[in-house]
């Protein structure tokens, strides 16, 4: 196995505990909708998310319709952490990079929740 592949699975590992961690801990009723909102690990934005327009360096994105709304869009719901992505923006530390993909998540989350950042703040997740 190349070093590029047990970096990658050592990231993904690390953010998917960190994912887990905030999960577990998030009350009742939030836990159930998180639940509801597959997580989906990538290394970078795709070609396809560029040529839309989106940042190279996108840490994290919420995909879907927010709770309580139709599918008006029509898209499955997720949320996608870019990895590599975070790990650069950690400066490749790795109590920074769990910290950020905490942030991350619970950011992107907040999204499907309808919540901006300070509703996030007074709830106790940011």
């Amino acid at each position: 196995m190349s070093s590029d592949q047990d970096h990658w699975k050592n990231l993904l590992r690390l953010a998917q505990d960190e994912v887990s961690r905030v999960v577990e801990a998030l009350p009742d009723d939030l836990r159930r909708h998180a639940m509801e909102v597959p997580v989906t690990y990538e290394s970078h934005p795709s070609e396809a998310l560029l040529g839309d327009g989106w940042d190279p360096d996108l840490l994290g994105m919420f995909v879907g319709d927010p709770v309580g709304e139709a599918n008006a869009s029509g898209l499955p719901l997720q949320i996608l952490l870019f990895l590599e992505n975070l790990w650069d923006f950690a400066e490749e530390d790795i109590e920074l990079f769990v910290e950020e993909v905490r942030i991350t998540y619970v950011h992107e989350f907040g999204h499907y929740l309808g919540l901006d950042e300070e509703e996030l703040e007074e709830r106790g997740l940011l």
